[in-house]
């Protein structure tokens, strides 16, 4: 058993169409939060705590250039170590992005220095049809994941016009859940699992099951997995004002 990391947003989608309607804080501080707990068990999690505030970062454009570089594949997001913005702990920068096509990010320390490159190839890519996250730590061997279990693949893509009438009707109706494509993923090394991503009580979390990972680089990965949504969500930093 590893620690816990977790993406804690208030605005978070409750179902398809639909947003939590907390309001946002009035004095302007980052509310979402990466949390960290010493592990898995309901004690462990009540003890969980703040590791970092994620925030995209706005080009000169403002969102609506995010929003189109995103559809790229890019991201531009900042963790800062508290919620006033006083101090940031790490950058998460896009080396390179095109739709459809693989894209690297670099994983920057509040000084500059380089921590990790984090690739993402996406799905029906060669022979690979599931989606490959490969993270390379400085220092360390890289570790990759595939998103999803074949299994669970092939079980949704038999109930997907199910899921495509129900979309269809909570569009209409402004309410309604379908399930979400399959998102867990597992990081090997060698063949042992050192990194996974599951469900979990509070939504998807990241378990972190060896020693020597950089918290930074972990709530990097959190941060872009979930800007990484399904299709049938909207991911965190495409809701961001």
């Amino acid at each position: 058993m590893g620690t816990i990391v977790w993406l804690s947003d208030a605005s978070a989608h409750t179902s398809l169409g639909g947003r939590n309607k907390g309001r946002e804080p009035e004095d302007g501080r980052v509310f979402r939060e990466i949390r960290v707990a010493d592990g898995p068990t309901p004690e462990e999690r009540a003890q969980g705590r703040p590791l970092v505030h994620p925030e995209r970062v706005l080009p000169p454009g403002g969102a609506d250039e995010y929003r189109a570089a995103r559809k790229q594949g890019a991201r531009h997001l900042v963790l800062w170590a508290d919620p006033y913005r006083q101090r940031a702990v790490a950058h998460i920068r896009t080396v390179s992005a095109a739709k459809g096509a693989p894209a690297t990010f670099e994983v920057l320390g509040e000084d500059g220095a380089a921590l990790a490159r984090i690739t993402r190839e996406p799905a029906m890519r060669g022979r690979r049809v599931r989606t490959r996250w490969t993270v390379l730590q400085q220092g360390a061997e890289p570790a990759a994941g595939l998103k999803g279990r074949p299994f669970w693949w092939a079980v949704w893509w038999l109930i997907s016009p199910i899921q495509v009438a129900i979309a269809v009707g909570s569009l209409v109706a402004g309410s309604g859940d379908v399930a979400r494509t399959p998102r867990r993923t597992r990081w090997r090394r060698h063949g042992r699992v050192v990194l996974d991503y599951a469900n979990g009580p509070d939504g998807f979390e990241l378990e972190v099951l060896e020693e020597g990972w950089d918290w930074r680089v972990t709530a990097a990965l959190v941060a872009l997995l979930t800007s990484h949504g399904s299709w049938l969500a909207t991911a965190w930093d495409e809701l961001a004002q």
